[in-house]
């Protein structure tokens, strides 16, 4: 028996993880369990203290904008730090800080500075994906992805947990005490990793290439990296698939527990099971799917995944008064297309751009998606305020527009072959 598990792809990968790599997967769930606990319900406890359907999209637009300057600063900052230093500390602000604030929270303001706190976790996003990347050979990355988001799965195995919780001592006081438990593990987390984690070698040449550069010289430079970034069609359309999934992703975390309580007449404590469910498919398909994905056959896979994405939602805004079964069925469908989607994009995104500079290409790249996608929180508030399906019709045409790119791009790669050689 253990020699069948030891021969699966996904296991194999995991018993021999090493270095950075294996230091990222193992603490994620310190991370994952705490974020899956309260996210499902962060929205209805910002209901619960007053924030009506506008001021939640308000706080989530905020938090975008500030995502965009310090989605910017990343690169610089990365850098001039170290992937490491960078990590530990902007990991430490963004959210044990802001953990310690939404347990605290009386009103729209405290949410509102938690969001930008908040918002300096597109810091992380870069050094901590780049720590995680950099020195891993790329045939391994679909796997190292695959576990990342395996790790963050079986985290939501927890959130029913945050139902039970909030049946016997209420919404409110449950949430300040989930958020005060985020705080903790999540700590421990970043302790932990900036132990055993080490500087990436790309990671060391920058910190001497940079040493002797201020901060304005290195922002000056942008103009180039932007340029070179812009020329090339890859890179561009796989930002445009990124910009599908980060507005489809702010509207459903937001949204969805809005529209599946007030509309659909779901019980609040009934909440968390979807996730449940959901991460409990996601963790089953990864183990049979992910060993069969590659970056050089991406199309079909990622055309299957828009069009069950569709279905979803669909399904969602089509599903009757506790419309429990159709609710399930959506959530299924998006955990399907989220196993295929997921892991293929984030390894094509990372191998398609020039690892010299990929610190603040990937800074630009992640500065324009929250540029172009943080309104869509204000936009998808003000629509849920005059019919909750409205934002998640937005989603469907979304996922269109994502399909059509995932075409282009297959074609564009296999014409150019810039790195990754696509066979479609």
């Amino acid at each position: 028996m253990r020699a069948r598990i030891l021969s699966h792809p996904l296991f194999a990968a995991f018993f021999n993880l090493k270095g950075n790599q294996k230091v990222c997967v193992y603490t994620e769930p310190l991370w994952g369990i705490p974020f899956n606990l309260f996210t499902p319900y962060a929205t209805l406890y910002m209901a619960a203290l007053g924030l009506s359907d506008r001021s939640i999209g308000i706080v989530a637009s905020v938090n975008m904008a500030f995502q965009i300057v310090f989605a910017l600063l990343s690169g610089i900052i990365t850098d001039k730090l170290g992937r490491k230093r960078t990590t530990f500390i902007f990991d430490t602000l963004s959210w044990s800080g802001a953990c310690l604030i939404w347990a605290i929270s009386q009103n729209f303001n405290y949410f509102l500075v938690a969001a930008m706190i908040n918002g300096m976790a597109r810091i992380t996003m870069n050094s901590w994906s780049l720590i995680l990347v950099e020195d891993c050979p790329e045939d391994d990355l679909v796997n190292v992805y695959a576990w990342i988001h395996i790790a963050n799965f079986a985290a939501g195995f927890f959130a029913p947990l945050t139902g039970l919780i909030i049946h016997v001592f209420g919404l409110v006081p449950s949430m300040r005490a989930i958020y005060a438990l985020g705080f903790i593990m999540m700590t421990a987390k970043f302790l932990i990793f900036n132990r055993f984690a080490t500087e990436t070698e790309q990671g060391k040449v920058r910190l001497q290439e940079t040493k002797h550069d201020s901060i304005l010289t290195l922002f000056r430079q942008y103009r180039g990296v932007l340029a070179a970034m812009l020329r090339t069609p890859q890179t561009l359309l796989a930002l445009g698939i990124m910009m599908v999934m980060t507005i489809t992703q702010l509207i459903n975390i937001n949204f969805w527990p809005l529209l599946v309580t007030e509309r659909l007449n779901i019980p609040v404590a009934w909440v968390g099971i979807f996730p449940f469910v959901r991460s409990a498919v996601m963790l089953t398909l990864y183990f049979l799917v992910a060993p069969r994905l590659s970056t050089k056959h991406f199309r079909n896979p990622m055309l299957l995944g828009f069009l069950m994405f569709i279905a979803s939602q669909t399904l969602l805004i089509t599903a009757p008064f506790q419309g429990f079964g159709l609710i399930l069925i959506s959530i299924l469908l998006e955990a399907a297309s989220l196993s295929l989607i997921d892991p293929l994009i984030s390894s094509i995104l990372v191998i398609a751009v020039d690892f010299r500079e990929r610190a603040r290409i990937m800074a630009l790249i992640h500065t324009s998606v929250i540029l172009f996608t943080s309104p869509f929180g204000w936009v998808a508030g003000t629509l849920s305020e005059i019919q909750r399906i409205f934002p998640f019709l937005i989603n469907i045409s979304l996922f269109v527009i994502g399909a059509a790119l995932t075409v282009i791009l297959a074609a564009q790669l296999k014409e150019e072959e810039p790195g990754i050689k696509v066979e479609v």
